[in-house]
């Protein structure tokens, strides 16, 4: 037996117990005639006593050669601390150690393995697995690991039946580029990564699983960011014979499941807000609504005076910051060179201050009098000691631009608080969104998403104008999950790719085995996808979800730990029947 408790569990009703522990040496002080040894293990930390008075010489001297993240065994008497520890669960007691076993000996670590790590992120992704015995990471992947509990136990309750899907599937075009994977026993043939189990959640509600639910990897190759990786982990739902209304009333109650049993937070009904309004409203379809700075349009009060730059412009719109008339001309010169980045691409921006006194001091005084900038005031909801910006330009470049302002603002005001949720849903999204390069349309979500049956008949005649019957699940302006009554008639199915500009030939290339599963008696059903990577961080108070991974990918989408993606060698292409041309 290794040991008889953790390294995180005993405490003064263990005094004059002898114990076995085992674990990682965290640090070792050594005063000539006593040695300290913190023991590390996954539940916390123990400290060991070496007392050359009462400790076996052999023993008392071998304590002294202990290095950093030495792996040793231990056996003696919980004594209590003579300088007890407040800040450690087993500060009030320490280990006086009668024997010692060195089981493995370890090289000096390229960085501290403390909670406060001197250790630069790219070399401690490098050493994933000395970053993994800190705290922070450590305590992040148990994190994860109590949400996907929770889940799971949620929606087992609710009679959801966990089934495997496929991770070798046909290519099907889903809205990014697959990862493929080459066939060595079917030459000159791929299969593909899923970018999610679409089609084989809705081949299992052909089936007459009714409820099914899977935590399942995901693979897109696209580009990467802080919060996106090639493989990501989704929640996946799917339900049959219901509508979005039933949809959404399973998994807001597992949000509010997740918050109450992971935060302790009580959360009432979740707001609905349609996807035009909130494009009107916030500039995107993910609203943080943990604090206002609702979009004010200013045209109507703006427009027809002498100011070229806004006469000009498609939608002249502004914002109001709570207290930020106190800003200086440095910080206000500060917010104009961050909205001129290329990553937001406005080419300026007009301020107004609400004085407290009532009048207005603004960068347009030129050309708009008190009450010009009053009317501003009123369209933008500010008040006396606010601050309005303005943005004017193309409509959708110009909310986009100005929705990263608000962001920006309420960062800067401390506004976008960890520890406070907000949750909405988003609905009544478009169907299709038209793409100018390729002349046609795309679908929105996916082409299996289902139009609001009271829009059907503008399929044939105003497609742009049809509204989908999906839904978004926001929380903290992140979208964490997101799905759609889906399309379970053949015909109807056959008119959307005809519409998405598929070919009756590639749509029974690409989706024939789904379209005659319809033919088979395809219920109603509808389903949901949480982005777990995303929702665990956003409950564990995190922008970026690298932490909540046990093993992430860097920006590149590398694997520097193991040093992946990387070259196989010809023997493996040819067998593979491949020949590369990397010129």
């Amino acid at each position: 037996m290794y040991r008889s408790h953790n390294c995180g569990e005993l405490n003064a009703s263990h005094i004059n117990k002898e114990v076995t522990l085992a674990g990682w040496v965290q640090k070792s002080r050594d005063k000539g005639f006593m040695v300290w040894v913190d023991l590390r293990d996954r539940y916390g930390v123990t400290q060991l006593i070496f007392d050359e008075q009462r400790t076996d010489k052999a023993v008392f001297d071998k304590a002294k050669s202990l290095g950093r993240e030495f792996v040793i065994q231990v056996k003696g008497t919980v004594i209590e601390r003579e300088s007890k520890n407040a800040n450690m669960t087993t500060g009030d007691v320490e280990i006086l150690v009668t024997e010692l076993t060195l089981l493995n000996s370890s090289i000096l670590p390229p960085f501290t393995i403390e909670d406060e790590t001197d250790g630069g992120e790219d070399i401690r992704m490098k050493y994933r697995y000395l970053d993994i015995r800190r705290n922070p990471v450590k305590n992040s992947l148990l994190f994860r690991h109590k949400v996907a509990m929770e889940v799971r136990k949620y929606l087992s309750d609710l009679d959801f039946c966990e089934v495997e899907t496929p991770y070798l599937i046909k290519s099907t075009p889903e809205g990014a580029r697959d990862f493929v994977v080459p066939s060595r026993m079917n030459q000159g043939q791929f299969y593909a990564l899923p970018q999610s189990p679409q089609t084989f959640k809705q081949l299992l509600m052909v089936g007459g699983m009714d409820k099914y639910f899977q935590i399942v990897k995901c693979f897109r190759d696209e580009d990467l960011r802080a919060d996106r990786q090639p493989e990501f982990t989704q929640i996946d739902c799917e339900m049959a014979f219901v509508e979005q209304e039933d949809i959404l009333n399973v998994f807001e109650g597992l949000t509010r499941h997740l918050l109450k049993e992971i935060k302790g937070i009580d959360v009432a009904e979740f707001p609905r807000m349609t996807y035009d309004y909130a494009m009107k409203t916030y500039g995107n379809d993910k609203p943080d609504i943990r604090f206002e700075m609702k979009f004010g349009e200013l045209n109507g009060v703006a427009q027809h005076k002498d100011f070229g730059v806004f006469n000009s412009a498609e939608l002249v719109v502004g914002i109001a910051a709570l207290g930020c008339a106190s800003y200086t001309r440095k910080e206000i010169d500060a917010l104009i060179d961050w909205v001129k980045r290329p990553q937001v691409g406005a080419s300026g921006m007009v301020y107004v201050k609400c004085e407290e006194d009532g009048t207005f001091k603004s960068s347009v005084d030129k050309f708009y009098d008190q009450d010009d900038l009053k009317k501003w005031a009123e369209a933008t909801n500010a008040k006396a000691g606010d601050m309005i910006f303005v943005l004017s330009g193309p409509a959708n470049k110009t909310r986009t631009q100005l929705s990263a302002l608000r962001m920006e603002v309420a960062t800067r005001l401390g506004l976008r608080k960890p520890e406070e949720f907000a949750p909405l849903w988003v609905v009544d999204f478009p169907l299709l969104e038209w793409d100018e390069e390729s002349g046609r349309y795309h679908a929105m979500h996916h082409p299996f998403t289902s139009p609001k049956p009271e829009d059907m008949e503008l399929i044939a005649t105003e497609p742009g104008k049809v509204r989908a019957n999906a839904y978004d699940m926001v929380l903290n302006g992140n979208e964490i999950g997101g799905g759609s009554i889906r399309i379970h008639d053949k015909e109807l199915q056959s008119r959307m790719f005809s519409l998405l500009g598929f070919s009756p030939e590639q749509a029974e290339a690409q989706f024939g085995f789904l379209m005659n599963a319809f033919q088979f008696g395809a219920p109603p059903h509808g389903g949901l996808a949480f982005g777990l990577d995303r929702l665990v961080a956003i409950l564990g108070g995190q922008e970026t979800i690298r932490d909540f991974i046990a093993f992430p990918k860097n920006n590149s989408g590398r694997d520097v730990m193991i040093d992946a993606p990387s070259a196989i060698d010809d023997a493996q292409l040819k067998e593979l029947y491949i020949q590369l041309d990397l010129k």
